[in-house]
């Protein structure tokens, strides 16, 4: 396995980007997400237990069930993901929000959270990595169920919404959905620009 290291740097301080968002963003304005970073908030307020942690075992443990589906070069490029975000999260958490009011704002919340996520993730995903479990467990249930991959992310995030109606008023599940949809348009618009004239190319399984 050979890892680029453009392609490391890119992985790690996009994972940084995402961490900051979640912080300053979404952990302070009651707009939340799905899959694993939504869980993680879950957990945060229920449990108080840090997405520096939560996040790096959830990722891990997802990373551990879809070795053998996504390659080592994905779970290598993913791995100096998670500990970009653990370690910038862990940073960022010493020190108090830059927009403490954007629980007041729910939609600009909502727009600006997607940014940091889209963005964060979508550059990430674009090397060959993921700076969540979620790819990675999407496909194992995509593999297991025979349903079409999109149909899990969907599944998947909306489960993590309705359990945070458990401490999310149902008005701003709402604006996690807007934010949800927009964070993966915007993944997906990443992913389709094309920087070198030729293909992009998919992650190889086999690396």
């Amino acid at each position: 396995m050979k890892l680029k290291p453009i392609s490391c740097a890119v992985a790690f301080f996009s994972s940084v980007f995402l961490a900051f968002g979640l912080y300053h963003v979404h952990s302070m304005s009651g707009v939340t997400e799905g899959g694993v970073l939504g869980a993680t908030l879950l957990l945060e307020h229920w449990l108080h237990i840090s997405p520096a942690v939560s996040g790096f075992i959830m990722n891990a443990l997802c990373y551990l069930a879809g070795w053998r589906l996504l390659g080592r070069a994905f779970i290598g490029y993913s791995a100096v993901s998670a500990v970009g975000f653990s370690l910038a999260y862990k940073i960022f958490e010493q020190f108090p929000p830059l927009w403490p009011r954007l629980a007041d704002m729910p939609l600009a919340a909502s727009v600006l959270g997607a940014v940091f996520v889209g963005v964060g993730a979508g550059l990430c995903v674009r090397v060959g990595g993921a700076t969540g479990g979620d790819d990675a467990l999407a496909m194992c249930l995509s593999h297991v169920t025979g349903w079409d991959i999109q149909w899990v992310y969907l599944l998947s995030d909306f489960a993590v919404l309705a359990l945070s109606v458990s401490y999310i008023p149902l008005g701003r599940i709402g604006w996690s959905v807007l934010t949800v949809v927009l964070s993966g348009q915007i993944i997906g618009l990443i992913q389709k620009i094309n920087l070198s004239g030729g293909k992009i190319r998919q992650t190889d399984n086999n690396s």
